[in-house]
């Protein structure tokens, strides 16, 4: 497996792949400072698993570069890792195509955990916050997973990655302090969330 970091931050770009490395030692890391770069290096290092995505770059605006990553590899994922605010981008990076949106603020378990949702279909369990302020995504996928849809059904009605969903089920599971579709949906029903 095979991943491009693309971030002009040397620091940043740095902190990711030593967080890559932790999370799977065996993952080959390209790093990129620009979106230019993409190309050649996949025609020296071949078609990566996974592209790590800043916002921010020379030679790209806004969620330009997530258009540009899946025009040209449309079927490999896209983490967009920025310092812009998540409440700005992440629906907008979302409907571009990025399959999860990280705010560099997070924590680095939160960065680790959505990697190894992509490395190893799965993250580690975490103790979660109190489930009084859910999104509207929160909420939707909550009413989804409690009439039993599975990944693969609110994937295509939402028309988001598998990827994606399991993103933010992650997200949503840690938010409800629960460990499987079954205990949020009894915590849904129970707390009156539905």
């Amino acid at each position: 497996m095979s991943i491009f970091v693309i971030d002009d931050h040397p620091l940043m770009r740095e902190a990711l792949v030593m967080l890559i490395h932790r999370v799977n030692s065996a993952v080959q890391v390209t790093e990129l400072d620009r979106l230019a770069a993409v190309k050649p290096a996949a025609q020296v290092h071949g078609i990566p698993s996974l592209f790590c995505l800043d916002l921010k770059l020379p030679d790209t605006e806004g969620v330009s570069g997530i258009h540009e990553l899946k025009q040209q590899f449309p079927d490999v994922p896209v983490i967009v890792l920025s310092a812009a605010p998540a409440h700005e981008y992440e629906d907008l990076s979302i409907e571009a195509g990025a399959d999860a949106y990280v705010p560099k603020s997070a924590g680095a378990d939160e960065i680790a955990n959505v990697l190894r949702i992509f490395l190893h279909g799965e993250p580690e369990p975490e103790a979660g916050a109190s489930p009084e302020k859910l999104s509207k995504r929160q909420s939707q996928l909550l009413a989804m997973i409690n009439k039993g849809q599975s990944n693969r059904d609110i994937a295509e009605e939402l028309q988001i990655s598998e990827h994606t969903v399991k993103v933010h089920l992650w997200r949503l599971f840690r938010r409800l302090n629960v460990k499987s579709r079954s205990q949020a949906s009894h915590l849904a029903r129970t707390q009156g969330l539905l």
